[in-house]
């Protein structure tokens, strides 16, 4: 029988003691221990509420357990991959609670769950949750227990009504959604009680003491990595992404109080460094943590970056990477087409995008991973043409460097400019056609499935009758086919797959997250998608100027 993962734990907090009375929590991530203890934002609530007196938490993994309750009043998820639903299924059963809300009594737990995924769209989740905490655990987190403790000895409906008041927490079932029939759109979303709030606002840290690792352990799929967060969402706001829209505004970790102090913690533990955040590189000071890290006491210390952006890749970024014994650094640029950079605001030139190869190379890495996407909205194929001239261009310009094309498709994104965008139903034969181009250039090209992003779209965009349909997938399995399955056999009761996948939605059609309120209200959103379909039809225009002149 092999070790307990936990055991092999080096802690940064120091536990609180429970007291007599404490609620009695277990905290669960719906995968192995090994990714779930990787989770930088699982690692953050798990110790908030081990340094509460007044709770005793226990964590679960799907292959691992701390001893749990008998009993447990609370039962929560952090779901940071859509998929991971099977195993919140999967754990609600091993429990012996019922996986619907509606058919759980007193004696059950309330069962929450926070994360990106939910926080974005939870409602193909939601018949699956009681409680839902949309937005920062930093702030949602101590209200939640607090609001809790308050009803704590009433009865179930009493305590959903008490925690429908608290901002940010969601409770589904309050809920009532009406469709154009069965197989139609949402008509409406409503309360269910006056008391209840008609919107529920994502709920928003502003501080500058951002997140760091509590544990570091071997058994990590990081092994033995210190996480520590630099910065908190992205300025560029890039029109189709998660990552930007639904966690602005832009935060940054005070490099005195917050950044400099966590790394020298957690390096007295550890060797290994991750610097995270979607665009750490426009941390204002990031040039003087640079300073610091290559302090010669740190000059063991292996440091890994997330994505950076394109035009902050200097020599300096690079010799420190290769210092800390990193050979790649990765960057995102989308497309190598002007056009299309401009439609999803990605404001790069390929000018700056060669000028990251060379600083790359003339830094000494070795190998430069780009990353790209395939259909987006107003993409033509003359802007996949260019895509592959830039980086036939950038491998001219800087010769030796191994490039890496990673590309995924086009995926629309709750509370992005981009929602009301479909799948392109060309993109698996546009992936084909980079790859054809790419490879025989010997550039290293690294397709996401297509069929996975048409999963994924259909997560994102879904509304709460596709918890049928996930309960049906999950005997099925988690390929393209069982989704297709299960939609046949539900045929009536939802609308078809196409109209969540492929289909461009009206910009005054009610979403199924239109009663949760994200960072930005849905007329922005409108106005910056008027702005990028003002450059959509460029090419045909373009096109028909040339036919005209023939």
């Amino acid at each position: 029988m092999s070790a307990s993962p936990f055991a092999a734990e080096r802690l940064l907090f120091k536990p609180t003691p429970s007291t007599a009375d404490a609620i009695s929590i277990i905290f669960a991530f719906p995968n192995e221990y090994s990714v779930g203890i990787t989770s930088l934002g699982y690692q953050v609530v798990w110790s908030t509420l081990a340094t509460r007196g007044d709770v005793q938490v226990s964590r679960l993994f799907t292959d691992a357990q701390e001893p749990l309750p008998s009993d447990p009043e609370l039962l929560g998820f952090s779901l940071s991959w859509e998929l991971d639903y099977v195993n919140v299924l999967n754990l609600l059963e091993s429990l012996q609670i019922p996986i619907r809300a509606v058919s759980r009594e007193d004696a059950h737990p309330l069962v929450f769950g926070g994360g990106p995924v939910l926080t974005a769209n939870p409602e193909p989740f939601a018949d699956f949750f009681d409680v839902i905490l949309l937005g920062d655990g930093e702030l949602l987190l101590g209200e939640f227990i607090e609001a809790y403790q308050a009803v704590r000895t009433y009865d179930r409906a009493t305590q959903l009504q008490h925690l429908a008041q608290v901002p940010g927490i969601y409770i589904p079932s309050l809920y009532e959604v009406t469709y154009n029939g069965a197989d139609g759109w949402i008509q409406a979303i409503s309360p269910l009680h006056s008391g209840v709030p008609t919107q529920i606002a994502k709920q928003t840290y502003r501080g500058n003491t951002l997140s760091a690792s509590t544990v570091v352990t071997e058994k990590a799929a990081w092994e033995n990595i210190f996480m520590v967060e630099v910065v908190r969402s992205c300025p560029e706001m890039c029109r189709f992404c998660l990552a930007s829209y639904l966690t602005l505004p832009f935060r940054v970790a005070s490099l005195e109080e917050s950044l400099i102090p966590a790394i020298a913690r957690g390096l007295k533990v550890t060797d290994r460094l991750g610097l995270l955040g979607a665009s750490i590189t426009q941390h204002p000071e990031f040039e003087t943590l640079l300073d610091y890290l290559n302090h010669p006491d740190y000059d063991h210390v292996r440091i890994s970056f997330s994505s950076v952006r394109t035009n902050t890749v200097t020599a300096k970024l690079a010799q420190t990477l290769v210092k800390h014994d990193s050979r790649s650094v990765t960057i995102a640029v989308e497309s190598g087409s002007e056009r299309v950079r401009q439609i999803v605001n990605k404001k790069l030139t390929n000018d700056e995008i060669i000028q990251a190869a060379i600083n790359a190379k003339a830094g000494g890495l070795s190998s430069l991973k780009l990353y790209g996407m395939a259909g987006l909205p107003g993409e033509e194929m003359i802007d996949l043409e260019q895509t592959a001239e830039m980086m036939k261009t950038i491998k001219k310009a800087a010769p030796g460097l191994r490039l890496t094309f990673g590309c995924s498709t086009f995926v629309p994104k709750a509370h992005t400019p981009f929602q009301w965008c479909g799948v392109n139903r060309q993109a698996e034969k546009r992936l084909q056609f980079l790859q054809k181009k790419l490879r025989s250039q010997g550039i290293d090209f690294r397709p996401e499935s297509y069929n996975w992003s048409v999963i994924q779209a259909l997560l994102s965009r879904g509304d709460r009758r596709l918890s049928y349909l996930l309960e049906l997938t999950r005997h099925y399995g988690d390929s393209l086919g069982s989704y297709r399955r299960a939609f046949k056999e539900l045929r009536g009761t939802l609308p078809p797959m196409e109209q969540y996948v492929h289909e461009n939605w009206q910009l005054d059609q009610m979403l199924p997250w239109s009663h949760l309120q994200g960072p930005l209200p849905q007329a922005t959103l409108q106005k910056h998608w008027a702005i990028a379909a003002e450059q959509f039809n460029e090419v045909s225009t373009v096109k028909e100027l040339l036919k005209t002149a023939l």
